[in-house]
């Protein structure tokens, strides 16, 4: 299983770890107006999956702004970004930050996602930041778990593979 640390401390990440080949999971998670969505919602698309612990921090609230700038420039692509936050804070963050181009996504109620994409901090009931690119056929083509979770990802990787994806 993947190591990971916030603020340099050992946590513990429930789940399966995701690796590039997989079939990714579907998961169930709770859109901004507090509908289901799940991977099936998306298909026949790439889905760029970034995976914050809060909106509210900075790491996170920059990862989620450079997403959704570049997410015009990637053709068949949705960018989805999913935390724990309440679906109330998320849409609350997004006006405030003109958040218009890509899906914030709650695992709040259920973390079914960040148990089956194995992101879920036992310690903390937050999800560890990690992205995720999943092709149109739902098969897993980028993997990044970010080692210390209060630091930012490879976005350029991430953003490559995502463009590359099929």
């Amino acid at each position: 299983m993947v190591q990971v640390t916030f603020q340099e401390k050992p946590v513990t990440l429930l789940g399966e770890e995701i690796k590039v080949g997989d079939q990714a999971p579907d998961f169930t998670v709770l859109s901004n107006d507090l509908s289901e969505k799940s991977l099936k919602d998306y298909e026949g698309k790439v889905k760029l999956i970034s995976v914050v612990p809060s909106l509210d921090t900075g790491v996170c609230s920059a990862q989620t702004k450079r997403f959704n700038e570049e997410a015009d420039k990637l053709d068949n692509v949705h960018v989805l970004t999913i935390s724990m936050d309440l679906p109330f804070a998320q849409t609350r963050w997004c006006a405030a930050n003109g958040i218009k181009k890509l899906d914030t996504l709650s695992d709040h109620r259920d973390a079914d996602f960040g148990e089956k994409y194995g992101v879920l901090i036992k310690e903390l009931r937050l999800l560890a930041r990690a992205i995720f690119v999943v092709d149109s056929n739902n098969k897993v083509t980028y993997v990044e778990y970010v080692k210390e979770v209060t630091t930012h990802p490879d976005y350029d990787k991430a953003l490559d593979a995502a463009a590359k994806a099929e």
